[in-house]
């Protein structure tokens, strides 16, 4: 149920997906949002954002590292 909820997260963009993470995050922090059904529907969408940004951000460090040692074996020196 969660993840059907949550599965425009994977299309957005990293920017897009930050965006919602903020909103879902001050929406959570809201005092009057009912806790059985609004709060924890905004918990998932948290997990389900962060699991994506997480994801963008490991892929974004292996392909820098990967430029990196590309560029030292072609030079003889670390960037």
């Amino acid at each position: 149920m969660a993840e059907a909820a949550n599965d425009d997260v994977k299309a957005m963009s990293f920017e897009k997906a930050l965006e919602a993470l903020e909103k879902s995050s001050t929406s959570s922090e809201r005092s009057d949002v009912p806790l059985e059904k609004e709060s924890i529907r905004i918990y998932e969408r948290i997990e389900a954002l962060k699991g994506a940004l997480r994801a963008t951000t490991r892929y974004a460090e292996a392909k820098v590292e990967k430029i990196r040692l590309s560029c030292c074996a072609t030079t003889g020196r670390w960037l």
